[in-house]
C-alpha cells in the first residue's frame, strides 16, 4: 500500500468513526480481535505487580495532564507496555501504538488495546515492509509527545514529517541504542526537538538493564532451548549494565563466564567481579552459548564462526539484530532451517551445526516475555514522568539529547520502596548540617 494512499484511506475510514456505547472504536491494523481477552488477562497480571504505575495512574487520571495531546508510542508491545498505554489514555492522552521489533508484539495485547479505544500498528512476525508501514503510520498521527525505544519513530519523523515536527513537544527514549542515535541527530544538527535521556536514569539501567535484562535474557535462552546452563562456557560480548546483568545471572546458573569488551575500564571491572576476560577472537572456540549485548553491528562474524563449536549457540540481548552477522552465518552454511521454535539450525560441510536464537533479534522478547513486570514498572514510570515534564516545561527545553531530572529519578526510587512495602532511614538535622558544612567539628 502506497503511504499517500494509505494515509487517504486512513483519513477517510477516521471520518466514519462515531460514538458507541460512550466508546469510540481506534482505527487499527491487528492480526486477530478475538484475542482482546487473553490479552487484557495479561494486562491485569502486569497491572497487579506494577505499583509506580498505578499510583501515576491515580495521580494523573485524576488531573489528566495530557488530555487533548497525541502520543505515539514505539516499544516492545507486550503487557506491561499496554498498560503504560491505557495509564496514559486514562491521563487524557490520544494513544497510539506500535511496536519496535516484530517479534516481540504479542497479538493479543495488541487486540486488548484496540478493544480499549487505543490505535494498534502491529502485528507479531511482521515483514521489514509491514514493520515500516506501521511505523509509519503510527508517525502519520501527529505526535505532540513521543516514547521511543532504538530510535525509529524519531528517525522516521525526521526523515518522512519534517513539516510535523514543529508540533512535536518532546519525546522520551527507552534505550541505549536509541541515545546513540540521537545523539548523532544533536552532534549533526538535526534534532527537531527536546528528546530525554530515560535510559540513563539509575532507576532506569541500575534495575531494568541490569536486573532485567540478566533475568529476561536468560529466561529467552532456557524457555526456547531447555538445554542446560550450568557446566557451559558462556561468552558475553559487552560488559555494560545489560552485559553486568546478563553475566551475574550465568554465573547463578552454574556457568563459566568469559567476558569480551573493548572498554579497559569495564574490561578490569569484569575480571575484578571474577570473570575471565579476552578478546572475541579467543573466546570463540571456547563459548558454548554466545550473547551480544553491545549495540553495534558486526560484533560475531565469519571468522568466529569458523572456529565455534559444533552446536554453540548464538543470541542476542541488543536491540537490533545487526549484532551476529547472519548474512555471514548463511554465507558459510547451509541455513537456516527452522528446528523449533525461535531455534534456527545452520549446518557446515564439517559437519558443525551453531544454532541461532530468535532470528537473532532482542532473545528475551523474541522468544519470551521481556523483562519483569516489577522492573517495568519503574522504567515505563519514568517514562510517563517525562513525557509530564516535558509537557510542563516545553516553553524552555533545547532540541538536545536531556537527562530526566534527578529529583524525577527519586520520585520513581520513593514510590517503589512504598509499592513494596520497604522503609528506610533519614538524615537527622545535625547529620544534615554535618554533609553540609565545610568545617568539621568532632
Amino acid at each position: 500500500m502506497g503511504k499517500d494512499i494509505a494515509g487517504i484511506i486512513i483519513s477517510f475510514l477516521e471520518s466514519l468513526f462515531k460514538f458507541y456505547s460512550g466508546r469510540v472504536f481506534a482505527l487499527s491494523l491487528i492480526k486477530n480481535e478475538s484475542l482482546a481477552p487473553k490479552g487484557m488477562e495479561k494486562i491485569l497480571w502486569v497491572r497487579e505487580h506494577m505499583p509506580v504505575l498505578r499510583e501515576l495512574q491515580k495521580r494523573y487520571g485524576e488531573n489528566k495532564p495530557f488530555r487533548d495531546l497525541n502520543i505515539a508510542i514505539c516499544i516492545h508491545l507486550e503487557a506491561k507496555t499496554a498498560f503504560m498505554a491505557l495509564m496514559l489514555q486514562e491521563a487524557g492522552a490520544k494513544v497510539v501504538i506500535t511496536g519496535s521489533n516484530p517479534l516481540s508484539t504479542q497479538d493479543d495485547v495488541a487486540a486488548a488495546l484496540h478493544s480499549e479505544g487505543i490505535e494498534v500498528y502491529a502485528w507479531h512476525d511482521a515483514s521489514a515492509e509491514e514493520y515500516e508501514e506501521h511505523l509509519y503510520l503510527t508517525a502519520s498521527k501527529k505526535p505532540h509527545l513521543i516514547i521511543d525505544d532504538g530510535g525509529d519513530l524519531v528517525s522516521l519523523l525526521h526523515k518522512n514529517f519534517q513539516d510535523r515536527i514543529p508540533r512535536v513537544i518532546g519525546g522520551a527514549e527507552e534505550t541505549t541504542t536509541g541515545l546513540i542515535r540521537l545523539r548523532a541527530m544533536e552532534k549533526n544538527k538535526i534534532l527537531g526537538f527536546p528528546m530525554i535521556a530515560v535510559n540513563d536514569a539509575r532507576c532506569k539501567y541500575l534495575f531494568d538493564n541490569r536486573y532485567g535484562t540478566g533475568q529476561s535474557v536468560w529466561d529467552g535462552i532456557m524457555r526456547t532451548s531447555n538445554l542446560i546452563v550450568a557446566g557451559k562456557n558462556v561468552v558475553v560480548a559487552g560488559y555494560g549494565w545489560c552485559g553486568k546483568g546478563v553475566a551475574m545471572r550465568a554465573k547463578g546458573l552454574g556457568a563459566r563466564v568469559i567476558v569480551c569488551e573493548i572498554d579497559p575500564v569495564k574490561a578490569l571491572e569484569a575480571h575484578m567481579d571474577g570473570f575471565q576476560v579476552m578478546p572475541l577472537a579467543k573466546a570463540a572456540s571456547q563459548g558454548d552459548i554466545f550473547i551480544t549485548v553491545t549495540g553495534c553491528s558486526k560484533v560475531f562474524t565469519g571468522e568466529h564462526f569458523a572456529v565455534m563449536k559444533d552446536k554453540a549457540i548464538l543470541a542476542n540481548a541488543g536491540h537490533f539484530d545487526i549484532e551476529i552477522d547472519k548474512k555471514a552465518l548463511a554465507s558459510l552454511t547451509d541455513g537456516p532451517h527452522r528446528v523449533r521454535k525461535n531455534i534456527d539450525a545452520y549446518y557446515f560441510k564439517d559437519g558443525r551445526c551453531i544454532y541461532l536464537l530468535g532470528e537473532g533479534r532482542l532473545v528475551n522478547l523474541a522468544a519470551a516475555d521481556g523483562h519483569p513486570a516489577e522492573i517495568m514498572d519503574m522504567s515505563f514510570a519514568l517514562q510517563v514522568l517525562a513525557l509530564n515534564y516535558l509537557l510542563q516545561n516545553k516553553s524552555r527545553l533545547e532540541k538536545k539529547v536531556l537527562s530526566l531530572p534527578p529529583e524525577l529519578d527519586r520520585d520513581v526510587a520513593w514510590l517503589k520502596l512504598e509499592g513494596i512495602g520497604l522503609k528506610i532511614d533519614s538524615l537527622t538535622a545535625e547529620q544534615k548540617n554535618y554533609l553540609e558544612s565545610w568545617e568539621v567539628n568532632s
